[in-house]
């Protein structure tokens, strides 16, 4: 049998909290539901779950400020749950390291979805992604050289100028995508349906903050707007 997927869900409403526990045991995964962000952290650093699903609003330590806790610890993939869309805590959360964020009320169906496409894009993150085999295509033995940026496609590393950089999954599928195809414009919708594995229309708000976060590791000058079309990695 199947190892369980483990995920930390920290919600502060009661309701809420164990009626998703319950709709997310019942498609088989292992819950850790907890009600603040205290509890929360040391949940995740005594069980390290497989995902976290975290409320923007939540008491003790806030949802935004335990995602960077865990983004300093780890890459697991986080979900952020906000109940306005046009929040301001969306693209906090998103700035704080989250992967992809739902808007409350969710259907139960929907953010299983939504769980599965993020754990799909890790387990390809972590060498499964046909994507990143077309990109090692191109350079020897699966290195590709954009000036001080060196990606190894095969390890899932990365360096500048000589220097290990820290990426995410999400961040490295990004890269990936891009360095597949340098000088090629990618559309937002483009990078959603590839990246974070949407086969529906999402926020192109997830996109433009991870741009901005991969720019600030790997540079500024690597990753080039092009307004009204999209993003293109400079060849």
């Amino acid at each position: 049998m199947a190892e369980q997927t483990h995920v930390l869900f920290v919600e502060d409403d009661d309701v809420i909290r164990e009626a998703t526990q319950l709709a997310l045991e019942r498609d088989g995964f292992a819950v850790t539901a907890m009600p603040d962000g205290l509890s929360g952290l040391e949940a995740f650093r005594a069980d390290r779950p497989d995902i976290a699903l975290l409320d923007v609003m939540v008491p003790g330590l806030d949802g935004v400020s335990l995602c960077r806790r865990i983004r300093d610890e780890s890459t697991v993939p986080v979900i952020m749950l906000s109940a306005r869309a046009d929040s301001i805590d969306v693209v906090l959360g998103l700035e704080a390291g989250a992967d992809d964020y739902v808007t409350k009320p969710f259907d139960g169906a929907v953010l299983v979805a939504r769980i599965r496409a993020v754990l799909r894009r890790f387990g390809h993150a972590s060498g499964g992604d046909s994507r990143a085999e077309e990109a090692g295509a191109a350079g020897a033995g699966g290195v590709l050289t954009f000036g001080e940026l060196v990606i190894d496609t095969e390890g899932m590393e990365v360096q500048k100028s000589g220097v290990p950089v820290a990426l995410t999954p999400t961040e490295m599928r990004l890269l990936l995508e891009f360095s597949s195809a340098p000088g090629t414009v990618l559309s937002r919708d483009k990078l959603l349906e590839r990246v974070w594995d949407y086969g529906w229309g999402g926020d192109t708000r997830v996109v433009d903050v991870h741009v901005q976060r991969l720019r600030t590791k790997i540079g500024q000058d690597h990753i080039e707007t092009v307004r009204g079309f999209g993003y293109k990695l400079k060849a």
